[in-house]
């Protein structure tokens, strides 16, 4: 099954981590177009190798990368390690403390018909191009993708929590999160973290498109290498693992938002959706999550001036047309693309990935603020989904709707980077990896 290694990262000079919090920055497919400009005015900051700006920018981080490690900005740490991360935080709406357990590792990176490592999205070109291009120029994964192993019996988190009892970095990042680093160098207890992950199967939670990004270039770099072993760097993947099993692991909510649909009539959309749902009309907005929440097949619509809760009606879903298993048919987010966004509205669903009259959000209160402002005609409340549901589409080796899932919190970008590039990958002779 899964094949892990322990890794040789390189980090930022001890002299500069005391201002962490100015060298770190949003994964490249969260970072908005106001931080990215903030982060750019710090020539340090790792948004430069991870989201480069300007054209040839691939190129340019290139070229930023040899400099930074030939003057010494980042060095790269003696013996291979394990990386323990923890990410504390909390849920708005909520007093509970969170804390969600993981470490960094590399891994192999397989084929999805090995079904290894299980997707449950589908990947937008153009995003994994910039991915393998970045790639390519530098040998560097400037960040960890996110991957999910089960694990019941909690074999490896009394090692994680000795660790972080010693943390190497701790910091407060842009969503709030209170992120820990700490470090593993212990052969015998990284031993133990491999023999484990060897018996798993790993669902890719979040980088979809980076770890794709990844699988193209080992494809690449192995139809080149007339002298391919399989142990080169290019067939390794940086990832962050954390267990399913665990309480702190946070699935939110993507709502779906409609705009400029030709002839949108409220009244005529409640009229249609009276087919197949179960309409009750709500006062207060505010109040929908929790309306919902826990309520099969249930959704909140928002509208200027009308709230309304709608459930699809049991005797209907037999009605869907789709042809899907049942693990993808019987979601949430399937029977609200097709009963709403196919039947209602009108968008046949080969065509709503590609739409312009779709959009998202995670936020309930702009969803609100959106529709009342008139900037979009209709909102989509949708529930949270759960880890179970992941697990059970993943094993169908289909994939879910689109922005179906959110893992939070995200990981961040800079605590450290890990090379493929031959010379830095190998493990050193004085090394049992």
């Amino acid at each position: 099954m899964a094949e892990i290694k322990p890794i040789r990262a390189w980090r930022y000079n001890d002299v500069l981590t005391k201002n962490l919090d100015d060298l770190t920055s949003p994964l490249f497919d969260v970072v908005s177009e106001k931080q990215r400009k903030s982060l750019y005015q710090n020539p340090l900051n790792s948004i430069h190798l991870s989201v480069p700006e300007g054209p040839d920018a691939a190129s340019k981080a290139a070229a930023l990368l040899t400099r930074w490690k030939k003057e010494g900005i980042i060095l790269q740490d003696k013996l291979p390690a394990i990386y323990v991360y923890y990410q504390y935080f909390k849920l708005a709406g909520s007093s509970k403390d969170y804390c969600r357990k993981g470490f960094i590792a590399h891994i192999r990176t397989y084929d999805w018909e090995e079904k290894v490592i299980l997707r449950h999205e589908n990947t937008i070109p153009k995003a994994v191009n910039d991915r393998v291009q970045l790639l390519e120029h530098t040998e560097l994964h400037v960040s960890p993708t996110h991957g999910l192993y089960t694990d019941s019996s909690f074999e490896l988190e009394h090692y994680m929590d000795e660790a972080i009892a010693n943390p190497l970095y701790e910091t407060e990042d842009y969503q709030g999160v209170r992120d820990v680093l700490a470090i593993i160098q212990d052969a015998n207890v990284i031993q133990k973290f491999i023999d484990l992950l060897q018996t798993k199967s790993i669902i890719l939670a979040d980088g979809h498109h980076r770890y794709e990004g990844s699988l193209l270039y080992k494809q690449k770099q192995k139809s080149q290498n007339l002298n391919h072993t399989g142990n080169e760097g290019y067939n390794f993947h940086l990832m962050y693992f954390t267990n399913t099993e665990a309480d702190d692991l946070r699935i939110l909510p993507t709502h779906r938002l409609l705009h400029q649909l030709a002839g949108f009539d409220e009244r005529m959309v409640i009229e249609k959706l009276n087919e197949d749902f179960i309409i009750k009309e709500i006062e207060d907005p505010d109040t929908l999550h929790e309306i919902i929440l826990g309520k099969k097949w249930a959704f909140g619509i928002l509208f200027k001036d009308r709230t309304l809760k709608v459930r699809l009606k049991p005797e209907s879903f037999p009605k869907m047309k789709w042809h899907f298993p049942e693990e993808v048919k019987s979601l949430d987010l399937t029977v609200l693309h097709y009963f709403i966004i196919e039947k209602v509205l009108g968008i046949a669903g080969k065509d709503q990935r590609a739409s312009e009259n779709i959009s998202f959000d995670r936020s309930f209160s702009d969803c609100l603020t959106k529709v009342i402002r008139e900037e979009v005609q209709m909102a989509i409340i949708t529930p949270e989904i759960s880890i179970e549901d992941v697990k059970r589409v993943c094993a169908s080796g289909y994939t879910m709707p689109q922005k179906s899932t959110y893992f939070y919190p995200k990981v961040i970008c800079g605590f450290l980077f890990s090379s493929i590039k031959e010379d830095e990958f190998q493990s050193p002779s004085y090394s049992l990896f």
